[in-house]
This record gives structure tokens, C-alpha cells and sequence, in this order.
């Protein structure tokens, strides 16, 4: 038998032998992991950077505080708008990544709808399983190290210099530091400067800041019975137009579907659906509104499904997602949720609420997740929209005169081209009646060719103030207004600057000085060996146009919109420009037949005319106008596809020929009868055709 004392001894030793290992792992984990460059941040502007840094000969640490790498590009989002862009100008890791996605597809055999060497405005589409293949390989070939699940906890300084960040799982030592982020966390962490929400209009001289109202009022009581705001309604007080506020835009999830049966796996059921909670939805689709998401064909038989800039009631969750960019990992996890509820809700509203079209409940009840993308997410996106999070406030703030009037800097890292474009911010319930959603920035970009205006996105825009932070640079969550950021907001430009900030880092740990002592010259240097564009592009002149066209001073017979007989719900507006005489109305998409615009005239002779129209051009506007004409005997119906540019230079577009009675009376009548988006009435031009 053992005797006690040795037994105890034996117990000793093997518990040793047990514990030893772990007393290792904890005395190396009190030494932190270090390398040249961290980015804290896996989103596309994340990943570049630590891209980047590794090609420049850095050693690169990626941490990431969720499970999921890529951010949006590999979350859901797979239709990125750089076809609004000076395409010739994203160039870098943007378009390599673009290139390694359509070689992935050819070396399948499968040919891509497009070319990414071919820099024209045709849209660039993917898969988002392709999308994560092609960013891990990028990322591996780099040498880069990816640690996900590292949530940042807090950041030691000495001085002016962050030393290391500490993780829910480690600790992190580097030279240099990148913020990859979309909501600013390890810049905030740092003690640096930042703002949130939207700028007043006299802050920047912004005419784009404070409240914004371009989409018509819906006519529909925002109350219940009991006179309380209904469900879904954020406020019954905006607060005064000319003033900032807290709000940021919605947040959505980028929905990846598919109607391919085989592929087609059918949305989960929500959890305790209350039908009363889209009341003023229903309330909105009685009055003649269309509701429901916009969508873009990609490869593989899907679709990517988007929160539509134009809707009342689309993918996005107004309101919701205020506080997040603040909250910790706790409250984003709840928020997340919510977002994930609702969108759920709003299907099931969609394909089951008895008050929705048959049509429309068909259309969407055919759409499920795909059975090939987010497996480990239950084929739900694992990322959430986050469009605009905290921004510096650093050594220069890019505001909208940076964009519109003063486009070239001393110090470029980018060229910037997508429009200003900011979704809804707040949807307010009027106490005198009706109900409208504020904080859309329908695009500001140039009429012809169709992209956002080029600009400047200089590198004092990534730099802290040099008293806050000298070794952290912050390409997403960059220095800039909310009108700024809602330019700057997209893939295509946060990789591109994530490249930027990357090689900077590299360049500035080898130089062993500061990101704001790096001298410009060998940066750019730098980005023009690595592929980037720095030169402003060359762009043909805009036609030139006033806000507001004298009908009088145009040929022909024109008939603007204030002569016609309106008859249902027209809303008023002038925020397209040009157009003729003091602006034009629409139908707020209804799409419901009881919107019509009659026009009543007399033609001086019999004969041909070509029939004209103008309007502003949006991929939100009805693709089938029908257009109703009658003469005496004669009759003509046409239809109008206002998604169709008109001609460069010119106020209308044909869209056929009539023959018309003189000397009797002549009606034209323009409706939204079964139409799938806004209709625009602005004017009429008939112009005699000479017979031969």
C-alpha cells in the first residue's frame, strides 16, 4: 500500500506536470504578440490595409472583434456601386480584388456578365462564398496573421504613442496602428477626437447638412387611437432643419436570396410576429404605396437584396441603429438582433398581410437564402449594414465644398467618386397629419456621365491631431463630415484608403518615425508603384442646365405640369435639377392606378407630331408610364421608361409619334397604373413632323 506521505508526493508531481504547461501559456500570454503594423478591423478597408502593410515587407496582425472576415464585401453586399464611380481612378487592391474574383469564376468556365478591365458603368457582381475565397487568399499570400473573436478592451499609451491594445484574448504590441473599423472603436479607445451624427448647415457651410426632406409626405395618420405614434414611427419632432443631430443613417443587412429551388432555403420564421407592429405599413399600402426592397442579379441564380434609398418602407430599420457605434459587444449583439427581427418581420408582412398585393406577396414568397452562402450563420448574412459609424475629427475635415468645389489637395491618398448619398436618418409622424421620412440625400452626382463628381480624399483625412495620436491611422472611420462620409461611404473607397493607410503604416514603422511626419512625397511615391490613381480624371463638360427651364423659350407645344388636371396623390418637388418651369410632381410610388395628370389642348393644325417628355432620370423611377392620348378619332397609348437617361444636352426625350385633330380638343393623360416605381410628370412637348 502507498503510505500517505507518499501518495501526497505522487499527487504533487503529476499535478506539476499538469499545471506546467498552463503556467507557460499564461506567463507567455502576460508578453504581448507583436509585429510591425496591427489593424484592429477586418472590413474591406481593414483588410487592405493589412494587405498592403504585408506586401511593403511589414509583419501585419489582423484582429477582428467578431467571427467573420471581410465585412461587407464578404457579408452580403455583392453589388458595391462602383458603376457610379470614375472607374479608371479605382484602381489598387480594389481592382485586383475584382480581377482574382472574375479569374475565379473563369477558371470554373464561367463567363462574368461584365469585364473588370473594361472601365465602363456596368455592374460588378459576385457571389459572397467567392467573395471570402478571394479575400482569405489574398490575405494568406500576404503572410498576413488573422485573428478573429479579438474584442478590444483597452489601449495602453505612452504619451502620444499606443503601445498595445489589450483583447478579450490577448494583448498586441506594434510601431504602427491601423483602425479598420467602421465605427471608430480603436481610435475612440485611443483618445482621439470623434463626432457622430450630422453636421447643422452653417458648421461646414453644407446646404446638404442638417434635416432633409426630399421624398413626398405620406398622407396616412402616423397615431393609433389612442393618439400615440404607431410602431416604426421614430419621432413626432425632426428638430429644426438648419440643425444637426445625434442620428446616423439605417442600417440594413444586405440580403443574399435566391428562387432556384434547388438552392433555395426558406426565410426563418419570426419570432412573436405582432401584426400590429407594421400598422402605419399597412396603413401606407392602403393609400396606394408600394413596399419592398431593391434587388440586383448576380451570378449563381441570386439576388442581392438592398434597403431601397427611395422607398417609404424598405429593408432598413429607421432609427434602430443609433447608439451602436457607442454600445459595447453586448448591446451591438442586441441591436443586431433587432435588425435581424425586423427584417424577418417584414418578410413574413410582405409575403403573408392580407392588405399586400397578391403580386407582390407572390414575388417575394418565391425568394429564400441560399443553401450555398453563410452555412455557419444559418445562410442569414453575418454583417450588418453599418453605413456611417463615429468620424475623427483630425488634422482635416472633408466636408461637402471638398467634394463639390475644391476637389484637389496638396496631399491625395484617393480619388473619391461615388455620389453624395445618405438613406433615411428618422421617419416623424406630423401632428397635423401624415408621415415622412427625413435624412435622405437622393445622389448628388453629375447628370452625364452618370458618376459622382471626383475628388480629392487627402491623407491629413486619416491622421489624428498630432497631440492626440502620433502611430494611428484611420481609413474608415476617416475625418469628415456626415455629407462627407456620405460620399465616401462605399467598398470601392475604404479599400482603396485601407491600401493607403497600409503601405503608410509599413512605411512610417521602417522610417520609425510618425504618421504625421511621414514625408508625403514617398507615400505617393508608393501608391503609384502599387497601382492607385492620384491625377484627377479629365471629364467632358456637363451640359449646361439652369434649376428652372422657361417653357416659353422652347419649340413646339409644351405642356408643363402645372397646367395639368391632377387627380389622386401627386407630391411636388424640385430637388432634380433641371427642370421645366418651377419643378414637377410625383406619385411616391404608388404604383395604384388612382394617381392621373391630364393635359387638355388644341393643336393649331392636323397631322404628325413627335411626342416628347421630360423628367429626371433615377433607377428608382417606373420603368412602364403609360401615356394615354386622344384626338378627336384618334388614339395612341405609349409607355415610358423614366429609368432612361435623356439625350446629353437635351430637357426631353421622344418616346413616339402621334397624330393629332386640329381644331379639336386633344387629351393627354399620364397615370401610375400598375407602375413599379416614381412617376415623374414635369412636362409635354409635341413638335410638328414635316410631311413629305
Amino acid at each position: 500500500m502507498f503510505q500517505p506521505v507518499r501518495l501526497l508526493s505522487l499527487f504533487v508531481a503529476v499535478l506539476f506536470l499538469l499545471l506546467s504547461p498552463l503556467q507557460a501559456a499564461q506567463t507567455e500570454q502576460q508578453k504581448p504578440l507583436r509585429a510591425d503594423v496591427i489593424v484592429y478591423g477586418a472590413t474591406p478597408g481593414g483588410f487592405c490595409a493589412a494587405i498592403a502593410a504585408a506586401r511593403e515587407g511589414a509583419e501585419v496582425i489582423l484582429l477582428e472583434p467578431t467571427d467573420h472576415i471581410g465585412g461587407l464585401n464578404t457579408g452580403g453586399l455583392s453589388f458595391s456601386d462602383s458603376n457610379q464611380t470614375v472607374r479608371s481612378t479605382v484602381m489598387g487592391l480594389f481592382d485586383e480584388w475584382h480581377t482574382r474574383i472574375e479569374k475565379d469564376y473563369a477558371d470554373r468556365g464561367i463567363t462574368l456578365p461584365y469585364k473588370v478591365s473594361v472601365k465602363d458603368q456596368s455592374k460588378w457582381t459576385y457571389e459572397p462564398h467567392v467573395a471570402m475565397r478571394v479575400t482569405r487568399q489574398m490575405l494568406n499570400e500576404a503572410g498576413v496573421k488573422v485573428l478573429p473573436e479579438q474584442r478590444l478592451q483597452s489601449v495602453q499609451k505612452a504619451g502620444t504613442q499606443i503601445k498595445e491594445l489589450v483583447t478579450n484574448r490577448g494583448r498586441f504590441a506594434a510601431q504602427v496602428f491601423v483602425d479598420g473599423t467602421y465605427e471608430g472603436d480603436l481610435m475612440a479607445a485611443a483618445g482621439v477626437s470623434w463626432t457622430i451624427g450630422r453636421e447643422g448647415k452653417a458648421e461646414y457651410g453644407e446646404s446638404l447638412a442638417g434635416k432633409r426632406y426630399p421624398k413626398g409626405k405620406m398622407k396616412i395618420n402616423g397615431f393609433d387611437d389612442k393618439g400615440q405614434p404607431l410602431p416604426l414611427i421614430t419621432t413626432t419632432d425632426a428638430g429644426p432643419e438648419d440643425e444637426g443631430d445625434f442620428r446616423v443613417m439605417v442600417y440594413s443587412f444586405r440580403l443574399c436570396l435566391t428562387d432556384d429551388p434547388d438552392n433555395r432555403v426558406p426565410f426563418p420564421k419570426p419570432k412573436n410576429y405582432d401584426p400590429a407592429r407594421f400598422e402605419v405599413v399597412r396603413r401606407y399600402v392602403k393609400s396606394g404605396g408600394r413596399v419592398g426592397w431593391d434587388m440586383y442579379p448576380l451570378p449563381g441564380g441570386k439576388l442581392d437584396g438592398n434597403n431601397s434609398i427611395g422607398g417609404q418602407f424598405s429593408l432598413g430599420l429607421v432609427g434602430a441603429c443609433n447608439g451602436w457605434s457607442e454600445a459595447d459587444a453586448a448591446g451591438r449583439a442586441a441591436i443586431w438582433e433587432e435588425h435581424k427581427q425586423y427584417t424577418l418581420e417584414f418578410y413574413h408582412f410582405l409575403t403573408t398581410d392580407p392588405v399586400v398585393p397578391e403580386k407582390i406577396r407572390e414575388q417575394y414568397a418565391r425568394l429564400g437564402l441560399c443553401k450555398d452562402e453563410f452555412p455557419d450563420y444559418g445562410h442569414f448574412s453575418p454583417a450588418l449594414y453599418v453605413r456611417e459609424g463615429r468620424r475623427m475629427r483630425g488634422m482635416f475635415v472633408l466636408s461637402q465644398k471638398d467634394i463639390l468645389e475644391q476637389p484637389e489637395k496638396e496631399d491625395p491618398i484617393v480619388i473619391s467618386s461615388f455620389p453624395i448619398d445618405s438613406h433615411d436618418c428618422q421617419r416623424v409622424a406630423l401632428k397635423g397629419g401624415g408621415v415622412i421620412n427625413e435624412g435622405t440625400i437622393f445622389p448628388v452626382r453629375r447628370s452625364y456621365p452618370k458618376q459622382g463628381y471626383a475628388y480629392h480624399v487627402p491623407y491629413r483625412s486619416i491622421l489624428p491631431k498630432p497631440d492626440e495620436c502620433t502611430n494611428l491611422l484611420v481609413p474608415v472611420a476617416l475625418s469628415c463630415t456626415h455629407v462627407g462620409i456620405s460620399s465616401i461611404r462605399v467598398e470601392p473607397t475604404w479599400m482603396i484608403l485601407g491600401q493607403s493607410a497600409g503601405i503608410a503604416a509599413a512605411l512610417t514603422a521602417s522610417k520609425n518615425t510618425t504618421v504625421q511626419k511621414l514625408p508625403y512625397p514617398e507615400l505617393r511615391k508608393r501608391l503609384l508603384e502599387r497601382g492607385q490613381v492620384l491625377e484627377l480624371p479629365e471629364v467632358p463638360p456637363e451640359p449646361k442646365t439652369v434649376s428652372g427651364i422657361d417653357p416659353k423659350t422652347l419649340p413646339g407645344v409644351v405642356l408643363d405640369d402645372g397646367a395639368a388636371e391632377l387627380k389622386g396623390s401627386w407630391s411636388r418637388s424640385t430637388n432634380f435639377k433641371p427642370y421645366i418651369g418651377k419643378g414637377y410632381v410625383h406619385d411616391g410610388k404608388s404604383g395604384n392606378g388612382s394617381a392621373t395628370a391630364t393635359f387638355r389642348f388644341k393643336v393649331p393644325h392636323t397631322g404628325r407630331y413627335q411626342l416628347l417628355m421630360a423628367y429626371s432620370a433615377h433607377p428608382t423611377r417606373a420603368k412602364q408610364v403609360p401615356v394615354k392620348v386622344t384626338s378627336g378619332t384618334e388614339q395612341a397609348t405609349l409607355t415610358v421608361d423614366q429609368t432612361r437617361p435623356l439625350p446629353a444636352g437635351k430637357e426631353f426625350r421622344e418616346i413616339g409619334t402621334v397624330r393629332l385633330q386640329g381644331a379639336t380638343e386633344t387629351t393627354i393623360t399620364v397615370s401610375n397604373d400598375q407602375t413599379d416605381g416614381f412617376v415623374i410628370l414635369d412636362a409635354i412637348q409635341l413638335l410638328p413632323i414635316a410631311e413629305k
